[in-house]
């Protein structure tokens, strides 16, 4: 028995003491949890079909959530009860939609339009610009020089073009069923809205009053964290990107380019996503001004540099901070990977998203090292080098 229980303990001390053998376990744990839920997956499709309907109204309601929640907690330091502030925001918010709906919204409507209406005749004019680009000496010495063939190239293209056309009447289904999910989100949002604005506060203290003793404090510290950094990323990014709408909707008037508050709105949606809405943005706005002129491109140009510089010196660093401690080359990755697995919505929900993992991580990781002692005499540690950001 003696003999036993030395082994035991010699074992123990191996898989303890032994980092990589204890992350081969952890390894494999994982890899066991995953091969049983691929087995027993049809148990977990109701559930997956209840976060497919809630999911959108859930995600509009929170973004509104945390715009009107600093509102309400303001005005009730006024002793204004939390019930009149929510019904006096809706009234707000009920005649400023109503105002928008009167006089900007058939503004809208005409530019829209009037661009669709003028489409056929940008077409033919790239077309010819394109015509005249491929006829040109330097291009047919290029053609020459690296042996392309043209034909083939325009072949191609057509070829692709026809299949992005196909793709897009097949697409048609899921685009009405979209729309369908987004007006019932609509519907439904003031009424969930209206009972988080009033309880919601009360929520992070019934999920913590469910937990352990043990674990509320340092859930609740997670969940505060996680609450700064949603907050902190909605917020500064509707502002951000109501600040971009602003500035390039003065540029475009300023240089006198077509559509000049359309494409600012279409800037203002786009620059919600970090780094690649720019870039979506601006491949309009650019159509339009190489059809117009070179000089046209070039104004378009500058401004679009103004603008970009002014968003990432002044504007960006004064609303968003640093708050989400996140490098940027970290986001584009985080946006092009949830963009492949889940699309438009991925793309949205990204960084928010890979926020909220890194807390949650980074919180059990630190619970991982308290618990297991195996970080507490490491040599990183006794030579003083940190790897915190």
């Amino acid at each position: 028995m003696d003999v036993r229980q030395t082994r035991m303990g010699v074992f123990r001390r191996f898989v303890l003491n032994n980092r990589f053998v204890l992350f081969l376990l952890i390894l494999l744990l994982i890899g066991l949890n995953i091969l049983v839920y691929m087995k027993v997956s049809f148990i977990f499709t109701p559930i997956v079909v209840l976060l497919k309907t809630v999911l959108l109204p859930i995600i509009m309601t929170a973004v509104v959530y945390y715009l009107l929640n600093p509102i309400v907690d303001f005005l009730e330091k006024f002793k204004i009860k939390r019930v009149y502030s929510i019904l006096m925001l809706f009234l707000i918010i009920i005649g400023v939609l109503t105002i928008l709906i009167v006089s900007v919204i058939p503004f809208l409507r005409d530019q829209v339009l009037s661009l669709i209406y003028s489409f056929p005749q940008y077409a033919r004019d790239v077309e010819s610009m394109t015509k005249q680009i491929l006829g040109s000496e330097f291009v047919n010495q290029a053609q020459r020089t690296l042996n392309i063939n043209v034909a083939d190239l325009s072949n191609n293209l057509s070829r692709q073009a026809t299949t992005l056309i196909e793709n897009t009447w097949t697409g048609i289904g899921s685009f009405v069923g979209a729309v369908k999910d987004f007006i019932l989100a609509v519907i439904t949002l003031p009424f969930i809205l209206f009972y988080l604005l009033k309880d919601g506060d009360k929520l992070p203290k019934y999920i913590r009053s469910l937990l352990p003793v043990s674990l509320r404090k340092q859930t609740a510290t997670v969940m505060q964290e996680m609450n700064n950094q949603i907050s902190s990323y909605i917020r500064g990014q509707i502002i951000v990107s109501f600040c971009i709408g602003i500035l390039l909707f003065i540029g475009f008037l300023t240089i006198g380019l077509d559509y000049a508050s359309l494409l600012a709105l279409i800037a203002a949606f786009t620059s919600i996503v970090p780094y690649l809405g720019p870039a979506i943005a601006i491949t309009p706005a650019l159509i339009i001004a190489i059809v117009t002129s070179p000089f046209m491109l070039l104004k378009l140009i500058i401004v679009w540099t103004i603008v970009q510089l002014i968003e990432g010196k002044f504007i960006s660093p004064q609303i968003m901070g640093r708050n989400l401690h996140i490098h940027p080359i970290t986001i584009i990755f985080v946006i092009l990977t949830a963009g492949n697995l889940f699309g438009v919505v991925g793309i949205l929900l990204a960084v928010p998203g890979y926020a909220i993992l890194k807390v949650i991580i980074t919180h059990l990781f630190e619970w991982f090292k308290h618990r297991s002692n195996l970080y507490e005499n490491s040599v990183d540690e006794r030579r003083g080098i940190s790897f915190e950001e």
